[in-house]
């Protein structure tokens, strides 16, 4: 099948419920107020694009290609970004509503989720170094065995994460909330 190219091309509140993109490139795209509502993302490439006040609910991902791409103000919910093509993985959220995803065995390093609410999402065996959780709210998420060297949790909140399966070197926190990471030890404070 051919692939389609979208090159520089913005999409203002348009309704792509149930469209398929499959084997389609965008790139230097912007898609503003747009509905991705169980579309079909399957081998579609999408570098250096921005999706802003968004909606991606129960988008198939299978073999899709996220490269420089960032979401900001926009909702995913579902996303199962572990079945993406993880040779040129990198995204970025602000501000944004991540629900039930699953980003599991990826390589993710310097990512950003700044000030969004990443909730009831699957971190496992995921390598997040160096990645930006501040002002995230992280209700639910799961962090098992999981790489966050040198992560910012700063001023994030709702978060439990384990320190005997997951790496934390030179990961940062602030308090109060990272007194959580005392609850995986049996131990009493007063």
């Amino acid at each position: 099948m051919p692939v389609k190219t979208q090159e520089n091309k913005r999409f203002v509140k348009e309704d792509f419920t149930e469209s398929s993109f499959t084997n389609t490139t965008f790139s230097d795209c912007v898609f503003e107020n747009c509905i991705f509502q169980e579309s079909d993302f399957r081998n579609t490439h999408f570098s250096d694009c921005t999706f802003r006040s968004s909606n991606l609910h129960l988008v198939k991902l299978d073999g899709c290609r996220f490269q420089d791409v960032f979401f900001e103000e926009s909702k995913i919910v579902g996303g199962e970004f572990y079945k993406c093509d993880d040779r040129f993985f990198s995204l970025k959220f602000k501000n944004s509503i991540l629900m039930g995803c699953n980003f599991s065995d990826l390589k993710m390093k310097r990512t950003s989720f700044l000030g969004s609410k990443v909730k009831e999402c699957y971190f496992s065996d995921t390598f997040l170094v160096e990645a930006d959780f501040r002002e995230t709210d992280l209700q639910g998420s799961i962090f098992h065995h999981t790489n966050l060297s040198k992560a910012d949790f700063r001023d994030a909140k709702n978060y439990s994460i384990n320190p005997q399966s997951n790496t934390l070197k030179k990961a940062r926190f602030s308090i109060p909330e990272a007194l959580s990471l005392l609850n995986f030890f049996d131990i009493q404070i007063s």
